[in-house]
């Protein structure tokens, strides 16, 4: 489940609509750079684009709407920005009311692939510039995840890394520990933390799964995570497609492998309490413990970065700081699979220039841009030209890098994919119940596996 952290334990604020637009004519050049890049897509003077997001606080739209100057300075064009906290609510019911906006960012593949089906001929294709951008730019995953039914839609426009452990630096060289490059490492490293901290409540992992209505989620990215490392990408696959069952014995695998390090009551909950504890901790506060001593490890996307500050306003995120995260091992050091996240644009108008303005958003000049609008971080693109060194937050670039690695195997967050009454109902409810009710890794398959909807 994809999310941006807050202090509190929820998604990230959306406090008010935000809306921008301007007028301007083509140039030569502009305080972005040359204008070279942008003659493909024509002259757009006068003509608008309406864009809508969830996006909708000042502070967190101004990036994006600064990210379309370039564009707007060089082709003529205006572009309309409409940001609501109701986005995933009003969206469908636009778009089957003939009021769509020209595009959307959409964050989970699923309402892509809803929205396709239940409003045929009103999600229109991408256009070829904009098909042949995410080819050049980017891992072939991506354009997997904007497709429905084999045709593309929406381009990829921002990225998360779900495959993180959060820790320190400095309790781990005190205590001489060094960061794990395997599973079988991992555990070694946990049992150690044990053995270290006899008859203590301080604890390898902390972890909490709270967060309101959509308590659970949390743990969903735990099972993903070792769904890719148990059996591979092509399981995933099949698994997040349903042509491998929830409950198949591959499924249970992965959940009892999580349920190795959740609920083993010797390596849970510092800071917190026992196993149990880990369904009433806000997810956005689980990590604290690390701070106090409490807790070593957390497993956490890389948009948790945000967080820290809220613990400790000295707190340092960095190699070298209070807190940094590694990569979440796989069961061979030769191997790499990523889970992660992200948003896509989709368009309800093939007019040219929503297809030029969907291009844009899929190349190198409007990823780099958005970086240096950016400039605290927390943002991220899978784009392969992004200029790494714009990456200002330390664990934005270790994302880009882990990203880009020629390793790496990515994977969209399974939740996001399934049907929304499983990766948002059954999936969040029966891993709860798998925390706080102690239910069986087969009980939890079991239920989430008669939740799915029947074609």
């Amino acid at each position: 489940m994809t999310r941006v952290l807050v202090a509190a334990a929820s998604a990230t604020a959306l406090l008010a609509m935000a809306a921008c637009s301007s007028t301007a004519t083509p140039s030569t050049s502009t305080a972005a750079g040359d204008c070279a890049a942008y003659t493909q897509y024509g002259d757009l003077t006068g003509k608008t684009v309406s864009l809508f997001t969830s996006i909708a606080s000042d502070s967190e739209a101004k990036p994006h709407i600064d990210s379309y100057k370039p564009f707007e300075k060089c082709t003529g064009a205006t572009i309309k920005y409409e940001g609501s906290r109701d986005f995933e609510a009003q969206l469908p019911v636009r778009v089957k009311a003939g009021n769509a906006p020209d595009l959307a960012y959409i964050p989970q593949p699923g309402l892509l692939a809803t929205l396709v089906t239940e409003n045929p001929g009103k999600v229109f294709p991408a256009g070829d510039l904009a098909s042949k951008n995410v080819d050049t730019y980017y891992q072939a995953a991506w354009k997997g995840y904007g497709s429905v039914d084999g045709k593309f839609y929406a381009v990829p426009v921002g990225a998360n890394v779900k495959s993180f452990v959060w820790y320190s630096p400095k309790a781990f060289s005190d205590k001489g520990y060094t960061v794990p490059a395997t599973w079988d490492e991992l555990m070694a490293l946990s049992d150690k933390i044990v053995a270290d901290n006899p008859n203590s409540d301080v604890k390898p992992w902390c972890a909490g799964i709270e967060s309101g209505g959509a308590t659970g989620w949390p743990a969903t990215d735990w099972i993903e995570d070792l769904m890719l490392r148990v059996n591979g990408a092509d399981v995933y696959d099949q698994w997040v497609n349903h042509t491998v069952p929830f409950n198949d014995p591959k499924v249970v695998a992965a959940i009892d492998k999580a349920g190795t390090i959740l609920k083993d009551p010797k390596y849970v909950n510092g800071g917190f309490g026992g196993v149990k504890t880990i369904a009433t901790t806000p997810f956005a506060e689980a990590g604290a413990p690390i701070l106090d001593g409490n807790c070593f490890m957390h497993r956490q996307a890389s948009f948790y970065q945000a967080n820290w500050a809220t613990f400790d306003k000295k707190a340092t995120v960095g190699p070298d700081g209070d807190i940094w995260a590694f990569y979440l091992p796989s069961m061979t050091a030769d191997s790499k699979p990523v889970l992660g996240g992200g948003e896509f644009a989709a368009a309800f108008s093939d007019r040219p220039e929503v297809q030029a303005f969907q291009a844009y958003l899929a190349s190198p000049e409007w990823s780099n841009a958005k970086a240096d609008a950016t400039p605290n971080g927390g943002w991220l693109s899978a784009n392969n030209k992004l200029d790494v060194n714009k990456l200002t937050m330390p664990v934005d670039k270790l994302s880009y890098q882990i990203l880009s690695d020629e390793k790496a195997v990515f994977r969209f967050d399974g939740s996001d994919l399934m049907p929304s009454k499983v990766g948002a109902g059954s999936f969040w409810k029966e891993m709860t119940n798998w925390i706080a009710l102690d239910k069986s890794s087969q009980d939890v398959a079991d239920a989430i596996e008669k939740s799915w909807p029947a074609k």
